[in-house]
């Protein structure tokens, strides 16, 4: 039978704590509840009478299935006496059925830090744990810094472990605060640990400051700890914390049980998403397993290869972790990796027809004039559509104007040929692409209502040649959402005037939303893809096959 180690969530307080991360009380609900589907056993959900967010949190606590709310807090002050020290109590008396104490052990912290002796801290320990345990809760104690307590005085952070032990504490949690130790330290560490204290059962809980949380965490269970503490994605304070993610497949991929099935193991990729959605993060794209470019393959070789058997170049199935394989259209592409993108795209295609080189050609001459088709499946879709003859030409942009002054909306106007009638429209907006796409909206809205539901939501900016100063060539990648469908577009353009780039981004937008939902225009020809008109092309978000044939 498997060993089971327990998986303890720290996305709600110490993932809080991370760079740009904020959370309502609504939020860390919603969090607790795809915690909880995923089978993750402990869920700290905050520090009861620290702020307002965790009070409300810890008055409406979620009615989950399995896991456990943990209310984290501090050992009593100095001197004091833990029954009525009221940021200890505060924490004690909160619903959750499991509290997380953390207290020094590395003597450093105590004399520096706290500047208190080495011996009230032991006393600190005692009183603060022996307070919780009368409460009849689940008692973790988190050595903090632990680690470079051991390496600086082993007898002393050991004490202060036995001191949490023998007054009850369940679990024993092993912190590499600072982040700075290896997997070498940590099983060398972990090991000396359990054999001073072989009864007592011990968790691990790592920072990310040298980018090897995730591995400690590995090398800590390996060596006798049962409860991992991590966060989703690993966000969390400077570096992050062990990214649960990877953790939580590569304990199961050893053998351990962590109670987790592989229909819940399916679900991270989704709840990596949504939680950077839900938190108006953006996400990392080469995160391990869930992240956009985990299973996708660019170069020609390695798609022709994936192609026959994903295993030369998968070291696990995309779908076990509920991800998607892409094979990127780039200029390190080859045939295969194109034939393959086109018929995911829905488009059926021959692998010998003659008409992928020409394509491939392209698509390499305008990566290399800037283009860039790594995550641009939508313009790229566009740009295939039109070489396989399949794009409608919806609209055509035959001039354009914007103007700006200081502390005024920005103007712009377009004239436009739209089914054979042409029109201009004139718009005002926060900027000068706000007002471009403002007036584009006003002239194409008549006869696509169906753009009504598609919004930007997303506007990136990269300078690709900055020795060129002001001069230099822009590229612009625009994110699209349609609200009805939930397709999502992003769109490229380039040019050294970053406006022109704007329109043509904005433009493939719109003649992606049309084509994916098989609008047909009255008046149907070749799409003609003037240089200033659209440029480059990219999609973000997958529609069914069916729904990709115009």
């Amino acid at each position: 039978m498997s060993e089971f180690v327990y998986i303890y969530d720290t996305t709600l307080r110490d993932g809080l704590q991370g760079n740009g991360v904020s959370m309502s009380a609504k939020d860390k609900h919603t969090i607790s509840l795809w915690l909880d589907q995923l089978g993750i056993k402990y869920i700290e959900g905050g520090w009861p009478g620290a702020n307002e967010t965790d009070d409300e949190f810890f008055a409406n606590l979620p009615m989950l299935e399995q896991a456990k709310i943990a209310a984290f807090g501090m050992m009593r002050r100095a001197h004091g006496n833990g029954a009525t020290d009221p940021v200890l109590q505060s924490v004690l008396n909160s619903p959750a059925n499991v509290v997380c104490l953390f207290g020094k052990s590395w003597d450093y912290q105590v004399t520096g830090a706290l500047q208190t002796t080495l011996e009230e801290n032991l006393e600190m320990i005692r009183d603060s744990i022996s307070c919780a345990k009368n409460t009849g809760k689940e008692v973790l104690f988190d050595a903090e810094h632990f680690f470079d307590g051991y390496k600086n005085n082993p007898d002393y952070a050991l004490k202060c472990l036995r001191a949490a032990y023998e007054e009850g504490a369940d679990w024993l949690v092993l912190c590499d605060t600072n982040g700075g130790c290896d997997p070498d330290e940590i099983s060398e560490i972990v090991g000396s640990v359990r054999k001073a204290l072989p009864e007592a059962k011990l968790g691990i809980h790592c920072h990310n400051d040298t980018d090897l949380a995730t591995a400690n965490s590995l090398a800590a269970v390996k060596s006798g700890c049962r409860l991992v503490q991590g966060t989703l994605a690993g966000i969390g304070e400077r570096c992050g914390n062990t990214n649960l993610f990877p953790t939580i497949h590569n304990l199961i991929k050893k053998g351990y049980d962590l109670g987790i099935s592989p229909e819940q193991l399916s679900t991270i990729t989704k709840i990596n998403n949504d939680l950077h959605e839900l938190l108006d993060l953006t996400p990392n794209d080469g995160q391990p397993l869930v992240g956009k470019g985990a299973f996708a393959h660019k170069g020609g070789a390695h798609g022709a290869a994936v192609k026959n058997d994903p295993k030369t170049y998968e070291h696990t199935p995309p779908e076990s972790v509920g991800n998607h394989r892409e094979i990127v259209a780039s200029i390190q592409s080859g045939k295969s990796n194109l034939y393959m993108k086109l018929n995911e795209f829905g488009f059926e295609v021959d692998e010998s027809d003659p008409r992928i080189p020409k394509l491939l050609e392209e698509v390499k001459a305008l990566e290399h004039a800037g283009f860039s088709y790594d995550n641009a499946t939508g313009s790229f879709a566009l740009l295939a559509a039109k070489n396989l003859g399949l794009l409608p030409k919806y609209f055509t942009v035959k001039n354009y104007e914007v103007s700006s002054k200081l502390d005024a909306p920005s103007c712009a106007k377009v004239t436009l040929c739209v089914e054979g009638e042409f029109m201009s429209t004139a718009s005002s907006g926060d900027g000068p692409v706000h007002a471009l796409d403002k007036a584009l909206r006003k002239a194409l809205l008549n006869h696509y209502p169906e753009l009504n539901d598609v919004s930007l939501t997303d506007y990136r900016v990269r300078i690709l040649d900055s020795k060129e100063a002001t001069g230099a060539k822009t590229r612009v990648l625009v994110e699209s959402k349609d609200k009805t469908s939930g397709t999502v577009c992003t769109t490229v353009g380039v040019s050294t005037n970053i406006i022109d780039a704007s329109l043509q981004a904005l433009i493939d937008a719109y003649n992606y939303m049309l084509f994916t939902n098989q609008v047909t225009p009255r008046e149907r020809s070749d799409y003609n893809f003037g240089q200033s008109a659209t440029g480059g092309k990219h999609w973000n978000g997958r529609k069914g096959h069916d729904e990709l044939r115009p």
